[in-house]
């Protein structure tokens, strides 16, 4: 009896998690891949004003990088603006999707790798951006991002 019991907690679990991630439906994964895409072309013609438009105009976005949490999307556009505030500084961006999973119908979450190269200093790391679905237009609520070199 102790037997079943534990293969079935495993199950529950398993089942559970599966049912939790599940790999994103196909056009909501290309809307996603190409606003992440539009946003590395925006950022390579040294617009950040149009690189913001993939984010969520709200005071709920967060960003999280190694200095902490900036809440909202003029402080989050401010603080690109601050840090990347010439070409010199911007570089160029280019984006690996690594993973890509829907929480639900209107939340996702991607994973990725970046490369900064800049003559000043090549920069690369990771991030992590939660998706929301608002009116069937995909949009980032939540970006980590940290550098790994």
């Amino acid at each position: 009896m102790r037997k079943f019991w534990i293969v079935w907690g495993f199950t529950f679990v398993f089942s559970i998690q599966l049912t939790a991630q599940k790999i994103a439906e196909k056009s909501d994964s290309l809307a996603i891949v190409s606003i992440l895409f539009k946003q590395q072309e925006d950022w390579n013609k040294g617009d950040i004003d149009a690189f913001m438009e993939g984010y969520l105009k709200s005071d709920q976005l967060v960003f999280s990088g190694s200095s902490g949490p900036i809440y909202g999307w003029n402080a989050t556009k401010e603080r690109y603006k601050k840090n990347y505030s010439s070409r010199l500084l911007m570089g160029s961006l280019a984006f690996d999707v690594l993973n890509l999973i829907s929480l639900s119908p209107t939340v996702a979450q991607l994973q990725g790798k970046f490369y900064l190269t800049r003559e000043i200093a090549d920069s690369s790391g990771f991030f992590t951006l939660t998706w929301v679905k608002i009116e069937d237009q995909w949009l980032i609520i939540s970006d980590h991002t940290s550098a790994s070199e």
